[in-house]
């Protein structure tokens, strides 16, 4: 095989990322060839091998640049001085933005990394647990700067994992209708959580009086 125009290793082992991640996409982590992904990158698989080393290193350096885009692309639209409505609208709309131009990198991320044990396993819970600490901090740098009652991070931990989860869910629905826009599918979870959501983090939330009858406290949201 004859290799590509001599590149700097840093865009070179991009371009090798590159064609790991829709092999992997494509195939799984277990059934993807290390040859095709060498073919697809144009280059040698000795190369690929001495760049990025075996295939459980190749498949966690993809998770590790995809979780960094993802946790940046996130980050980058957020700002604590908003309404806690508009930090979460903000967040999820690039989350599903994310998912919708990325497919085979949130594929992989996702449904792949999932079935995976061991080392890779860590990589994947680690990944994770970075992402709810970015909600966590969102949460609380909202409600702080909204001026609501106080609530540490242990208390919204459990309610970024809830949101994080339901994001999450909705993403198999991204994948499986590509027609689904991201603006379509952040008004659907919206509408769907912000009420409790936003009950939970502003005033007493949902309650339940002693003869069983739910009595939620209702937050009004409009949004042209």
């Amino acid at each position: 095989m004859s290799e590509k125009k001599r590149l700097p290793r840093p865009e070179r082992e991009q371009q090798m990322l590159d064609a790991a991640i829709v092999i992997f996409s494509r195939w799984g982590y277990h059934k993807a060839s290390m040859d095709e992904i060498a073919e697809r990158a144009g280059i040698s698989k000795p190369m690929l091998y001495l760049y990025l080393g075996s295939k459980a290193d190749l498949f966690r350096a993809c998770m590790r640049r995809e979780s960094s885009r993802f946790v940046a692309a996130i980050a980058a639209v957020l700002d604590p001085a908003l309404p806690v409505e508009e930090q979460v609208y903000r967040g999820l709309h690039a989350f599903f933005t994310f998912v919708a131009d990325y497919r085979d990198a949130w594929n992989v991320l996702h449904r792949q990394a999932r079935g995976q044990s061991g080392p890779v396993a860590d990589e994947v819970a680690a990944i994770r647990e970075t992402v709810l600490d970015e909600i966590v901090e969102l949460l609380h740098g909202a409600v702080r700067a909204q001026g609501l009652p106080p609530l540490d991070r242990a208390e919204l931990r459990p309610l970024a994992t809830a949101l994080v989860g339901s994001a999450e869910s909705l993403t198999e629905w991204i994948l499986d209708h590509p027609d689904e826009t991201p603006e379509k599918t952040t008004r659907r979870l919206m509408g769907l959580l912000w009420n409790g959501l936003g009950a939970t983090l502003g005033g007493p939330g949902w309650t339940r009086d002693p003869a069983g009858v739910a009595s939620p406290t209702p937050v009004p949201v409009s949004r042209a």
